[in-house]
C-alpha cells in the first residue's frame, strides 16, 4: 500500500470509531487546609463531537482517494 492512502484508511478508521467509543477523562476537585484535604474525584466519558467525525471520515476517505493512484 502507498503511504498516503494507509494514513487515510487509518484516519479514516479513526473517524468511525469516534461514533461509538467515548474518550474517558478524570477530574480532581479538592480544598486543602494545613494537614486536612478533602476532594472529589470526577469521572466523564464523553464521545468526540459528531462534526469532528464526519471531518475525520471525509479527510480519510479523500487521502484514500488521493493516495491510491494509478496501478
Amino acid at each position: 500500500m502507498k503511504p498516503l492512502f494507509t494514513v487515510g484508511l487509518i484516519v479514516l478508521i479513526l473517524g468511525i470509531i469516534s461514533f461509538f467509543v467515548p474518550v474517558p477523562h478524570s477530574e480532581h476537585h479538592g480544598v486543602s487546609a494545613g494537614d486536612v484535604h478533602m476532594g472529589v474525584t470526577t469521572h466523564h466519558e464523553d464521545r468526540v463531537p459528531p462534526v469532528i467525525s464526519i471531518v475525520l471520515l471525509v479527510v480519510g476517505a479523500g487521502l484514500m482517494l488521493g493516495g491510491r493512484g494509478k496501478s
